[in-house]
């Protein structure tokens, strides 16, 4: 038959992966592609903030943008449609690539949130002319990829971030435009009540950011002229309400702790100890292994796992739909963390395999991580005992909430300098406070002094750790 076929393209919608554990959404941070682009495989397509981090969101389809289910800000349901993609037509295919075509019309196969199949960072998409602009690693808002590595004009900054020229005013003059790229630095100038017009920018081309929000909340209103001639607009006075959502982090954190006080009788135990011997062989250590040197918190984190060991009751969860308690095999160390974004718990796993240098570095390691905002979502959970410092506030000590589902926390206040009786005599001494707030169904109040005493006496005197190895 002479006849010919023609074959319909079908497009490809990519949903929402699956983002970790006790994660169902997601909220549209920012955009990396808009409608018209050509994306690859593995291409980073949109930037979503999660009860847990912020991360970058892979598509597995080659091909051109249709449709971008859901604008900045708007939180999206897991499971639910992201990005719609039609596959190329011969006279888009980029040049080179033609071998490509199969394998990526057919997807990468990768749901895992913020990583790729190892096709790195190289772009092979057509973009219709955006904005450019230098890189500021520092700065949490965002802006474009920058092509040509310059610094778009100001006019171009403009129009890129929304702005019109304007009408002007009686005067003649224009009306003033703020510069604003990311939608956080919008949402988070909607929520302060901050006028983004009033606001000076020390972005590149005069690009509002989130640290200018934020200066604008404390600085003098005579201060926050954004351009020549603009109306100043007051700071929010103390007399107004501020309304800040219950999203993100913050939801996460008061769902948890909320969960945490309705399931769990806890019981908080504490004990004040003589931490002189423990800073004196901190000093040994460090001044024996200067290139490996170790925290306090290291320390205390190795005195922990020995407590843990001699008292695994502390170390489970209680699974109320089995109705049994699951002790744990591993110590999974979760370490309080403050952060920007809120209250973290970075979890370090297998913690009893580490020695007591290389929990030191792990630690250092995994909180400088955590305030950076760079721990994927699975970094964020499974702990099963966790240490909080919450000394380094300034504080003797607390009663804190459990981490859900773990059965106990160990806290930590300041070590200060107070009197105490030594061998019958006055003396100053370095002094802390630790308290252990611990699920009274996994054990009674005999496991849990037994541990705490354990750990108040390694840190009286360390060199009962080596003796409990």
């Amino acid at each position: 038959m002479g006849g010919g076929m023609t074959t319909v393209a079908r497009t490809q919608v990519f949903l929402l992966p699956d983002l970790g554990e006790g994660l169902s959404e997601a909220e549209i941070v920012e955009w990396r592609v808009a409608v018209g682009d050509v994306v690859t495989v593995d291409q980073s397509v949109v930037e979503v903030e999660t009860a847990k981090a912020v991360v970058d969101v892979p598509c597995p389809y080659a091909g051109r943008v249709v449709t971008l289910h859901g604008a900045a800000g708007e939180v999206r349901p897991v499971g639910q449609p992201l990005i719609t993609i039609a596959p190329l037509d011969g006279g888009d295919e980029p040049a080179g690539h033609a071998t490509y075509r199969e394998e990526e019309q057919a997807g990468s196969g990768n749901v895992l949130i913020g990583y790729g199949t190892g096709h790195g960072g190289a772009t092979r998409r057509r973009r219709r002319p955006r904005l450019t602009l230098a890189p500021e690693p520092a700065d949490p808002a965002r802006t474009d990829p920058a092509s040509s590595g310059g610094v778009a004009p100001t006019s171009e900054i403009r129009a890129a971030a929304g702005g019109a020229s304007g009408t002007g005013d009686a005067s003649g003059h224009p009306a003033p435009t703020a510069l604003v790229i990311s939608p956080i630095v919008r949402r988070l100038a909607r929520e302060r009540g901050v006028d983004l017009n009033a606001v000076r920018g020390t972005g590149p081309g005069g690009v509002i950011r989130r640290a200018d929000v934020e200066a604008a909340l404390t600085v003098p209103a005579a201060r926050l002229a954004a351009v020549p001639d603009a109306p100043v607009a007051p700071v929010p006075s103390g007399d107004d309400d501020v309304i800040i959502p219950l999203t993100g982090v913050r939801k996460a954190i008061a769902d948890k702790l909320s969960r945490s006080r309705r399931e769990i009788p806890e019981v908080t135990i504490w004990v004040d100890v003589d931490a002189t011997g423990l800073l004196e062989t901190r000093a040994a250590i460090n001044a024996a292994t200067p290139n490996a040197p170790v925290s306090i918190l290291g320390l205390l984190a190795r005195i922990c796992l020995s407590g843990l060991r001699r008292f695994p009751q502390l170390n489970a969860r209680v699974d109320t739909e089995a109705q049994r308690i699951v002790q744990s095999a591993g110590v999974h160390l979760g370490i309080a963390a403050q952060t920007d974004r809120g209250l973290l718990v970075p979890v370090l796993r297998d913690a009893q395999r580490l020695t007591t240098a290389e929990l030191a570095a792990e630690l250092a390691a995994t909180t400088a991580a955590a305030r950076a905002g760079s721990l994927p979502p699975a970094r964020l959970t499974g702990g099963t005992f966790t240490l909080n410092n919450y000394g380094v506030f300034g504080v003797d000590g607390s009663t804190p909430i459990i981490n859900h589902p773990e059965a106990a926390l160990l806290g930590v206040g300041r070590i200060v300098d107070k009197p105490w009786v030594v061998d019958g005599q006055l003396a100053v001494r370095k002094v802390t406070q630790l308290s252990l707030t611990f699920d009274h169904r996994v054990c009674d109040g005999g496991v849990a002094g037994g541990f705490l005493r354990h750990v108040a006496d390694c840190v009286e005197r360390p060199a009962l750790l080596i003796a409990a190895v």
